[in-house]
């Protein structure tokens, strides 16, 4: 992805709030840099997670809930700790570790057939997450995670609504 495109990108995100208001139907590129965004943060706490292990220590993911109090009927919001799965695991036949790239649940194909990057220590797996990580801000990885994101959208769509 060149500079120019980049830029672009990161001021169609900016836009896409007041689209969303307006009741504009997202375009595209807006769904494109929401993808991208989307998987970068979740690389961030996967290279976190890494970091927190080479160091011998446990991370913790948190996130914000919306509670409802009954008796008086406001809304706050607390900080909850999220479960969060590692898209590494180690390779019984090779002793090795094998990291793997998710779009939801699904995994990305790196190159045609391979969806992993094997490692043998803890610097070299955060090395390839954050090799990972500008491959998918640099636009490397653009149509896999396009065909991911199409196939979790797929099966989103064909789920049916238990509120009836």
């Amino acid at each position: 992805m060149d500079f120019v495109h980049a830029d672009l990108c990161r001021k169609m995100h900016r836009c896409t709030h007041i689209f969303n208001e307006v009741g504009f139907e997202s375009c595209g590129v807006i769904d494109k840099v929401i993808m991208i965004q989307k998987l970068n943060e979740k690389l961030k706490i996967q290279i976190e997670m890494a970091k927190a292990l080479s160091q011998g220590e446990q991370y913790e993911a948190k996130g914000m809930k919306k509670v409802t109090d009954a008796v008086s009927g406001q809304t706050s919001l607390i900080e909850v700790s999220k479960r969060v799965k590692t898209w590494w695991f180690t390779n019984t036949d090779t002793k090795r570790v094998a990291v793997q790239l998710f779009y939801g649940n699904k995994v990305i194909d790196l190159a045609k057939g391979k969806n992993a990057v094997e490692v043998s220590n803890g610097d070299e797996l955060i090395a390839v997450l954050l090799k990972l990580q500008e491959a998918v801000l640099d636009g490397s990885l653009d149509s896999q995670i396009a065909v991911a994101a199409a196939s979790v959208r797929a099966r989103l769509k064909s789920k049916p609504l238990d509120n009836q």
